[in-house]
């Protein structure tokens, strides 16, 4: 039994991700916004198994969070299937100092990539309408996830990634 929970340690946490996509703790918020919690899941596991499983478990993670917040027609699904590829390509150093704020600055980019590509689809939707420059406000909201994201990204990914280490083997 505990040789089948070390061996789906990745999947186990898989499922921690909608939980804490729910939660929202407000403790870790910064003007009201949360980091990007997918990313520090996607970037460890897709570090370790490649582009294409990287790809695969992003749109997964990005079906499965876009079923959770049904009142929304736009989607995380381009934005996590793009991060999966991209975390995938990214090879492992050795040198740990090095990669821990390198988690921080990759996540960084990647919730930039998933924010904007999030805030395009709004403002293609709301194009038309009057209330166009009220959206760009949002900015604001989407740095603040960008900071917060790059700024636990270093503790928690880097945990995830030896406990992902250490089921594989």
């Amino acid at each position: 039994m505990n040789k089948f929970f070390k061996k789906k340690l990745s999947i186990i946490c898989f499922i921690f991700v909608p939980i804490i996509f729910l939660w929202h703790p407000n403790w870790l918020g910064f003007f009201g916004i949360q980091p990007y919690w997918p990313l520090f899941w996607l970037l460890p596991w897709s570090m370790i198994n490649g582009s294409i499983n990287g790809l695969i478990f992003g749109f997964f993670l990005g079906l499965i969070l876009d079923s959770l917040t049904l009142e929304s027609s736009f989607t995380q699904i381009p934005g996590l299937i793009l991060c999966g590829m991209w975390f995938g390509r990214i090879r492992i150093h050795s040198d740990i100092f090095v990669g821990h704020f390198r988690y921080g600055l990759i996540c960084s980019l990647g919730s930039l990539l998933c924010g904007s590509l999030y805030f395009v689809q709004i403002l293609i939707k709301n194009f038309s309408d009057s209330t166009f420059l009220l959206f760009i406000t949002s900015v604001q909201n989407i740095l603040a996830e960008v900071f917060l994201t790059g700024f636990f990204a270093p503790l928690i990914c880097s945990q995830l990634f030896r406990l992902f280490k250490f089921s594989g083997k």
